[in-house]
């Protein structure tokens, strides 16, 4: 026997009506009053009103409708802070649920918490709910934003083991958890370290100390231009991926610059036949394509530098930038935070984004000598290479250790509503069973 199974084995499990175990933040329509006798009134921030009370430096969580960790200033929100352990679900949009413990203000959630928490842990409360998310998700109803019938959520029913199974549950579960945030954390902070050294080698500072090092090339300049005067950028026609062919003419579509390419690329993963390739604009070696169509204003400009040998066509929505100056030192320029800036006073669009030639065109960067581009472009490049392992080893753990926490999950929390004991799964490996205890 597993040691799951031996936790939850002969226990004893109540089952017990949402609304018979918890109390909620407002009276909801078509819910019999004694089944709501008590209520917790919360004040809701709009989305207007989050970003003005939002802080770099705050100290209260701010409980959004969808997965953050953003917190607002105490200052301009000490009125409507709360202080609790809650469980939430959005009132509009995609089903989730979330868990807080501690001062908070809220956006608009339906929020829970337990009438007593000698029966029912609010954790163990956050945990049964997830693994019910697609229940609660069917639901959410309507045409355009989903709202969640609220009725039909607090008619579920949910398993009540002994409060110390409970919290054994949790801990189990927490370790888990746990480590994902751990894992994620990890990524993030190796990202912003990336950012910080890419945003450093190229700015101006940093430049003109390289420039006068007399250890360097000495008494050097970093001058001042626009991408206009050391480069072209030129649109691109045409392409469709109806037009994809197994063999052929290698092309890049824009939307495969977010999809399926990196910093640069040698080969293409798509084709197209001698007619359509005749048809394109087409790229040479170390030029570098951007697409310029995105849902979002980070993303939008994001670029590849083609190293192939080749020239290759592209698609509409996207440019091809040739330059004399190093191919790659642009291409991490227009990573950086400097380019940003720039970009983002310039964008165009709400819902499809787009940024033009003429724009960036005008664009300024400070511009080293070619060896100190080169000098540059050889630390980027050892950052790079070791970003492209962290990016694919990490998040595969994440995933990996997602998985299983998932797993668990639902082995621990799926209870056999007739005998009131543990149902494990028939296909639950002893072995996996002993890993989740002892991580």
């Amino acid at each position: 026997m597993s040691r799951i199974d031996e936790l939850l084995k002969d226990e004893p499990v109540e089952w017990k009506k949402i609304w018979e175990v918890t109390i909620w933040d407002k009276n909801f329509q078509g819910v019999e009053k004694y089944k709501q006798a008590e209520v917790h009134k919360y004040h809701y921030y709009l989305a207007k009103d989050i970003k003005k009370v939002q802080s770099e430096h705050g100290n209260i969580k701010i409980l959004t409708t969808n997965k953050s960790d953003i917190y607002a200033d105490y200052e301009l929100v000490k009125s409507h802070i709360k202080v609790g352990e809650v469980v939430y679900i959005p009132w509009g949009g995609n089903p989730i649920v979330q868990y807080y413990n501690g001062e908070f203000i809220t956006s608009d959630n339906r929020i829970a918490t337990s009438k007593n928490t000698t029966v029912l842990n609010n954790k163990f409360l956050y945990y049964t709910l997830a693994n019910r998310i697609e229940e609660i998700a069917s639901y959410y109803r309507g045409s355009g934003i989903k709202h969640p019938d609220m009725r039909r959520i607090l008619e579920m029913e949910i398993p009540i083991p002994s409060l110390k199974t409970q919290e054994k549950i949790v801990k189990t579960l927490d370790n888990f958890t746990n480590y994902v945030t751990e894992l994620q954390a990890e990524l993030q902070a190796r990202i912003k370290q990336y950012d910080y050294f890419r945003d450093l080698l190229t700015s101006q500072d940093y430049l003109e100390k390289l420039v006068k090092d007399p250890g360097m090339l000495g008494n050097q300049e970093v001058k001042l231009t626009r991408l206009g005067d050391i480069g072209q950028f030129t649109r691109g026609n045409g392409l469709q991926k109806k037009d994809f062919q197994p063999q052929g003419r290698p092309v890049i579509h824009y939307g495969q610059i977010y999809t399926k390419y990196g910093f640069s690329a040698e080969e293409t993963i798509s084709y197209t036949d001698e007619e359509t390739f005749s048809k394109l604009k087409k790229a040479k070696p170390n030029d570098i394509l951007m697409a310029t169509t995105s849902e979002n204003i980070e993303d939008v400009g994001k670029a590849v530098v083609w190293l192939g040998t080749e020239e290759i066509g592209f698609s509409g929505d996207m440019y091809s930038y040739r330059t004399s100056e190093n191919a790659k030192y642009l291409a991490y320029y227009f990573q950086s935070a400097a380019f940003q800036r720039q970009k983002e006073r310039k964008v165009t669009g709400t819902k499809l984004i787009r940024i033009h030639e003429n724009d960036m065109a005008k664009f300024t960067i400070h511009l080293p000598p070619l060896a100190i581009q080169q000098q540059v472009v050889q630390i980027l490049d050892k950052f790079q290479a070791l970003m492209a392992d962290i990016r694919g080893l990490l998040p595969r753990e994440i995933d990996q250790r997602q998985k299983q926490y998932e797993y668990y999950r639902d082995r621990l929390l799926t209870f056999n509503q007739v005998s009131g004991s543990k149902q494990a799964s028939k296909q639950a490996s002893k072995q996996a069973s002993k890993q989740a205890i002892n991580t």
